[in-house]
């Protein structure tokens, strides 16, 4: 038996105990454990120990490995999960939102619920199971019992992108199969691969086989006779000829288990499904109560066209739901923009209301041991992330489909030698029978992700026949130039106190042959699979194929070079968010600067939204008005505007909610002329405000300024905008200068002051300015690092002291209790990472809006046809994709 084989059989035999232990696990629990086991050993030995957890052997293992143990259980163990955040409909507040919990769930036998919680307790921490059974307790509670004769409910469920929601609605259909929903379907995204999935998954968690062998939740003691009626399988979707068998033997009357189907989304399959209930039932189905999960629910389900004529896969699911007298619809997602744009009132004759979430909307929490985008791309000062800088000549981010490609970046090459050495360092920790995976998402085009694939090939080819000549020797990086680069790699990135690159490299030429290569788009020919018998160690090429629902399996690399205009779309290609328990640390995304500020900046803008959804909830606000929020929003406006699609529009109307927001100019101009104007223009504001200040630490603050001060200096300031009005930008000017004339109230200025330099900012006002890292961005203008002018505290600077001191960082509830809209100037110490810069002062403001979402205020402005084409100008290439 391997090294690693015996650390994961003592690490199994630890984690077995203290999974006996009912609830949260008492303090010291895990170390303690783990010094139990290290002395049974010592009493009597390694080979007799071995019996006991019947292995055939066990290698000793040394202190690391010992304290590896601790780390990784204690990743396990130490997860918390909150409860999430439920929005209800007007009508839905009226109904009874306890049937299941108050009444149901007590009385119904919880068949399907316990084999599938006994299941993801074998691998889940206990703390995670039970907000799973917690969240789809809520969720049933709101799609209604199912012995009511009449109902059509609609709900959505938001999650977070690779954080789980599969399992959340396995559960979900657990305990709708327990309670008597009698169909359910689950609409599984629309590329064959994450229908696959899907419903292995699913097979896993509910149905409990898979080809008639037990597995999952079926293992063990299952009852055959409850083992649900699937009518698709892994490798076969929902067809005609099924529906034509299906029907001549299988319906609703003649079995006494739940019926499954895992269906793509697709018109011709939602057609077959619609086709054979319409054979079997001539009226609506009326005995038996129905529920659709639509995962991914924002991708195709949305209606784009006339309500008189929808949308194929729109209508066809509004079709499906019009069958049964009882039925439920749960839209599953992680980018909920689109579903939240559909009009809450639209209606068809033929085929029921569209799928807006009038009833309710679920957002769940993610658990702490969650890889999210927080935490990769705020959190943890850019560890994971590794700016790429030099794929134009090869790779260029705006290329045809007709692209030729002659060789691949230096910085591919990179990011293709930290994942062999992933392989290694995983092996060595004790996890080689896990997959290990690289993702490669440089383009939309099929053709040219085969291109790609044929260089990572080539160069692959290469260093696997060089590890393999070569690796085994002493002076192995001294016989290739691949071995040396893989040596400078391990230098540049990896902790060499763990494993000596001897290990490493012995390690790797032992792994580097079985490394594959799989590309996945719409002419793929050899499939991506993850086998249960052995690990699979794949570099992936792929695209829109693998931007929904798809998961791939150890993910530590990703090279990412798409662009798109869209949170949504952007959001859905992270693929490297969820869980990366015992690997985290190994984890690295290359992508430009440019794309690395767009994931920050929508990850600011979805926290803002989320931060909204909590006080609409406590505020008993209803989702309509939480989809008029999204669309108010500031940050979404770009993401609206595609939603839309109304290219023949003369006059489009954007209503903007300011109230709780922070706008900043951090895209500044780059001209001299310009930035000597705007020195001038906040000296000129300065040196009109009053001379005694408020001083708050060393910043300057005035209280109760005339608003008419601040629309003169935002008429005067020369703020750098990506289109006339800001709605691509982070300072939409003019929505501001129309706050300031539809309200009628003072604001409040302050200046901040640094630890740079000595700065005069009027006769009467100096500052030290503050120092902050910018770029030259591709336009020859000075972008602030992250896109942050200010720092976490600035916008409590007009708050009293005790709320300061209360809000800390929180920058939401800092503008919550705001007085007064408060003007921030900021006079700043330019310092670039990347070369010297010819400017050591430059000026900027931001401006923070008091309020929350609760506050109905609004601004409205009118865009003409011309602008309008501009703001929907990358569309059309974002829908050309041939991947």
């Amino acid at each position: 038996m391997s090294t690693t084989t015996g650390y994961l059989a003592i690490k199994e035999h630890v984690f077995n105990n203290l999974k006996k232990i009912d609830g949260t696990l008492p303090e010291n629990k895990i170390e303690e454990e783990v010094k139990n086991t290290k002395l049974v050993i010592a009493q009597i030995g390694y080979e007799m120990f071995a019996k006991v957890i019947a292995i055939e052997s066990l290698p000793e293992l040394e202190d690391n490995d010992w304290k590896r143990i601790i780390r990784e259980l204690e990743t396990h163990f130490d997860v918390k999960m909150e409860a999430g955040i439920l929005i209800q409909g007007a009508e839905q507040q009226e109904r009874d939102n306890t049937w299941w919990t108050g009444v149901e769930k007590q009385r119904n036998k919880k068949y399907y619920w316990e084999r599938y919680k006994n299941h993801i307790s074998s691998f889940l921490p206990t703390g995670v199971v039970k907000a799973i059974d917690d969240d789809t307790d809520i969720v049933m509670n709101n799609i209604e019992n199912p012995n009511v004769t009449h109902f059509s409910r609609y709900g959505m469920v938001v999650g977070h992108v690779q954080s789980g929601k599969t399992g959340n609605y396995s559960g979900l259909v657990c305990k709708a199969a327990d309670a008597g929903y009698k169909f359910i379907v689950v609409i599984a995204g629309g590329m064959n691969n994450l229908r696959n999935q899907t419903q292995e998954r699913l097979n896993e968690a509910f149905v409990g086989q898979t080809n008639g062998v037990q597995v999952g939740a079926g293992k063990g003691t299952s009852d055959k006779n409850q083992t649900p009626y699937s009518l698709t399988t892994v490798l076969r979707d929902f067809n005609r000829h099924d529906a034509d068998r299906a029907s001549q033997g299988v319906n609703f009357e003649t079995i006494n288990v739940p019926v499954l189907i895992v269906i793509k989304k697709n018109t011709s399959t939602l057609k077959s499904v619609i086709s054979w209930l319409e054979k079997q039932y001539k009226n609506k189905v009326a005995d038996h109560a129905m529920l659709v999960i639509d995962d991914e629910s924002d991708y195709a389900s949305v209606n784009t066209k006339e309500e008189e004529d929808p949308t194929a896969i729109n209508g066809g699911i509004r079709r499906l739901l019009s069958l049964f007298s009882r039925s439920a619809y749960v839209a599953y997602t992680a980018t909920p923009y689109a579903n939240i744009f559909i009009d809450h009132e639209a209606e068809n004759e033929s085929i029921g209301r569209d799928l807006f979430p009038k009833d309710f909307i679920y957002a769940l929490d993610a658990p702490t041991n969650y890889f999210g985008a927080r935490k990769i791309f705020l959190d943890t000062d850019g560890r994971h992330l590794i700016e790429v800088t030099d794929n134009e000549n090869d790779l260029p981010t705006g290329h045809k489909k007709d692209l030729e490609i002659a060789s691949i970046p230096n910085s591919l090459k990179e990011a293709i030698q930290v994942f062999l050495l992933n392989i290694a360092v995983r092996n060595l920790r004790g996890y080689a029978n896990s997959h290990n995976s690289m993702l490669v998402h440089a383009t939309r085009f099929t053709a040219v992700h085969q291109k790609i694939a044929i260089e990572i090939t080539n160069y692959l080819d290469f260093i696997q026949e060089d590890i393999i000549a070569y690796g085994k020797l002493n002076d192995a990086k001294n016989q290739s130039i691949y071995i040396q680069d893989l040596w400078d790699t391990y230098i540049k990135y990896f902790n060499q106190d763990e494993f000596s690159w001897d290990e490493v490299l012995n390690t790797l030429t032992d792994q580097v042959s079985t490394i594959l290569i799989r590309e996945v788009h719409q002419k793929t020919t050899v499939p991506l699979e993850y086998r249960k018998d052995i690990p699979t160690n794949a570099i992936v090429i792929g695209g829109t194929s693998l931007a929904r629902g798809y998961t791939l399996e150890g993910l530590s690399v990703s090279y990412f070079l798409r662009n798109t205009v869209f949170y949504d779309t952007l959001m859905q290609m992270g693929r490297w968010f969820g869980y990366r328990s015992g690997y985290e640390d190994l984890c690295k995304i290359y992508m430009p600067y440019n794309k690395i500020v767009d994931f920050a900046e929508i990850i600011s803008a979805t926290e803002e939204l989320m931060d909204d959804f909590k006080i609409m909830a406590d505020n008993n606000m209803t989702p309509e008005k939480f989809g008029l929020a999204i669309k108010q929003n500031p940050s979404s406006a770009l993401q609206i505007t595609a939603r839309n699609k109304q290219k023949n529009v003369r006059e489009f109307t954007y209503s903007m909610q300011l109230n709780g927001k922070g706008k900043e100019t951090s895209v500044i101009s780059s001209k001299p002329e310009d930035i000597k104007k705007n020195l001038e223009t906040i000296g000129h504001l300065v040196g009109l405000l009053s001379k005694e200040p408020e001083r708050v630490i060393s910043h300057y603050l005035w209280r109760d300024i005339d608003r008419q001060l601040i629309f003169n200096f935002l008429e005067k300031f020369i703020t750098f905008q990506n289109d006339p009005l800001g709605l691509m930008a982070r300072m939409p000017v003019s929505f501001v200068k129309r706050y300031i004339e539809e309200n009628e109230t003072n604001w409040d200025i302050a200046l901040f002051s640094g630890l740079g330099v000595s700065f005069r900012v009027s006769e009467d006002v100096t500052i030290q300015k503050e120092k902050r890292f910018v770029r030259l961005d591709d336009d020859g203008n000075y972008q602030l690092e992250n896109r942050q002018v200010s720092s976490g505290t600035s916008e409590a600077i007009s708050l009293q002291e005790s709320e300061r001191k209360q809000v800390g960082t929180d920058r939401p509830q800092a503008r919550r209790l705001l007085p007064r809209p408060l003007l921030r100037l900021h006079i700043l110490e330019p310092t670039s990472k990347l070369s010297t810069l010819t400017v050591d002062v430059l000026p900027a403001f931001g401006i923070s809006f008091p309020g929350d979402i609760t506050n109905d205020n609004t601004v409205t402005l009118k865009i003409n046809t011309v602008y309008y084409s501009n703001l929907l100008k990358e569309i059309e290439a974002d829908k050309e994709s041939d991947d």
